[in-house]
């Protein structure tokens, strides 16, 4: 007798589709056992959990005292020698005997002290120091020697030069410079001029000639 199986129930057609359903199956199980955690042990272990404080050890600030100053020296202790009042001390006192009479002479000797003064340089005296002849006859000299430098002419460079020199106790003149220049060879002019100059009169103080600090004026005025 032929047994006839029914087409429904035949799993010869499905038995692909169940061959891919167990292997989903089998890994869905095994992404689920992979992706569990428990978290029991962990939670409960929380609350247990005790910190251990440890408290900043302070450690104490010395401070390093300088070493004290080393004791001076001892002094040399001095020995006195106490006599008593009623014992006699012998002084070995030598004594040059010498007699003075009306023969003696006595010397005496005087210490000479040298009045040395530094020569001081006075810039007003009693007496000022004056040119020969006197200012008029100081204008004309410098109108007749200075000669107008040609550096200054071409520059047009005009104005006063002030020139200070020392009067010499015997009237020469020293130590020419200049206080205020204008340049173009006009300060040089004014210079070579004044140490051509003639004796001067001397200054005096208190009857004496003495040194005299003398500032002068020395114009160059062009002419039209």
């Amino acid at each position: 007798m032929e047994l006839k199986k029914n087409p429904e129930a035949d799993l010869e057609k499905r038995k692909s589709s169940l061959r891919w359903m167990g292997i989903m199956a089998a890994m869905a199980l095994m992404l689920v056992s992979f992706e569990w955690k428990t978290f029991d042990e962990a939670v409960a272990g929380l609350g247990d959990y005790k910190a251990d404080l440890v408290e900043d050890e302070i450690v104490p600030i010395s401070f390093q005292q300088p070493p004290p100053p080393p004791p001076p020296p001892p002094q040399e202790a001095t020995i006195l020698d106490i006599v008593e009042d009623d014992e006699d001390v012998e002084e070995d006192l030598v004594i040059d005997d010498q007699t003075v009479d009306e023969t003696t002479e006595i010397e005496f000797i005087e210490e000479t002290a040298e009045d040395v003064m530094e020569e001081e340089i006075f810039t007003i005296v009693q007496d000022m120091p004056s040119f020969p002849g006197g200012d008029g006859a100081m204008l004309s000299y410098l109108g007749k020697n200075i000669k107008y430098p040609t550096l200054a002419k071409e520059s047009g460079i005009q104005g006063t030069v002030y020139v200070t020199f020392v009067v010499e106790k015997d009237g020469a003149v020293s130590n020419v410079k200049v206080l205020r220049g204008i340049g173009g060879g006009c300060d040089e002019e004014a210079i070579r001029v004044v140490k051509s100059m003639p004796r001067w009169t001397p200054g005096k103080q208190r009857g004496k000639p003495v040194k005299v600090q003398y500032n002068l004026p020395c114009r160059f005025v062009l002419q039209g």
